[in-house]
């Protein structure tokens, strides 16, 4: 790269303060599974927020999630359940079940296969957010790795109008408290509860870009240091927030739940298709190429046979970098 170009693209990653509201879509995953999830990451014109590439949730539904053994490259797998019980299962050897109040941190590294099926044999009420995060390139390359975390750390958040808000810090740091979960890149992601009829200050770094998910109720985001009609979010939305901020006020009526999502601006532009986060076009050939071979590199998940997801199709064209557009 040359001087030009690292100077453009560090302009690039120095956002500055946004104020981008993004509405979650539909994704059904058909099969067996007979699941539709909402995909608010990554967008069009926002691929990342921070470390953070991938963003959906599943439910809430009342389903069978029965997904197969499938491959993962350069990423972590975060689950975060809001409701029922899901198994998972992976080539490193975990067979663990989450629930609520429970983490799931799956780091894939160079390559890592697992499987997850909702628990029993019919339909339960399913509902649960499964986020990527990027691995930086000092990461990537490395061995595959599973941990779950059943604690994670509760932090009370002064209101400047009614009663304080109480958060969990799912991964890495929020106000002064951080995750037990292993982080590679300077990041948050904290569920947030606020009573009715309060407002709230959720303190963050400046240097980061943040962005708010409405998880349940009503939620509205102060997008202006000056005074101005906040920005009102449904279910499912998104709402950007860029850099420049050390602090974003949320509001509600009737109550809310919401989770924040940020993080220093990630290091690279990346390709991403399928289950896979890379640098180059060659590099997820390779990665499916080794998958449809059953290539010893993702290994074998625990208690299944013979049975898996097949790559999709690679499109024909080049795949290119996901480049921040907002």
């Amino acid at each position: 790269m040359t001087d030009d170009e690292t100077d453009v693209a560090a302009s690039v990653r120095r956002v500055g303060p946004r104020a981008l509201v993004l509405g979650s879509r539909d994704v059904p995953l058909g099969g067996v599974r007979g699941m539709t999830v909402t995909r608010a990451l990554p967008q069009r014109d926002l691929p990342m927020v921070g470390a953070w590439c991938f963003l959906d949730r599943f439910g809430p539904q009342t389903t069978t999630m029965r997904v197969e053994p499938h491959p993962h490259i350069g990423l972590q797998t975060v689950t975060w359940p809001f409701e029922g019980r899901v198994r998972h299962r992976d080539s490193v050897s975990s067979d663990v079940v989450i629930t609520r109040g429970q983490l799931n941190l799956m780091t894939a590294g160079a390559g890592v296969a697992h499987s997850e099926y909702s628990v029993g044999d019919g339909p339960i009420p399913l509902d649960a957010l499964q986020l990527w995060v990027a691995l930086p390139e000092a990461r990537r390359h490395g061995e595959a790795a599973f941990e779950r975390h059943d604690r994670l750390p509760e932090v009370t958040l002064a209101a400047t109008v009614g009663e304080p808000a109480v958060g969990l810090v799912v991964m890495g740091s929020f106000a002064g408290v951080t995750s037990p979960a292993t982080a590679y890149s300077p990041l948050v992601g904290a569920e947030v509860h606020l009573a009715p009829g309060s407002r709230v200050a959720l303190p963050v770094d400046a240097a980061w870009e943040h962005a708010v998910l409405a998880v349940d109720g009503d939620l509205a985001v102060q997008t202006d240091t000056t005074p101005a009609t906040p920005a009102s979010l449904g279910v499912g939305d998104l709402i950007y927030l860029g850099t420049d901020r050390d602090e974003i006020e949320v509001s509600t009526d009737g109550g809310a739940t919401l989770f924040l999502l940020g993080g220093e601006p990630f290091e690279d532009d990346i390709v991403m298709w399928w289950n896979f986060v890379a640098r180059t076009h060659e590099e997820i050939v390779a990665a499916r190429d080794s998958w449809e071979a059953g290539a010893e590199r993702f290994g074998r998940v625990v208690d299944h046979g013979d049975e898996r997801i097949p790559a999709p199709p690679l499109p024909g064209v080049r795949l290119t970098t996901r480049r921040r557009r907002v």
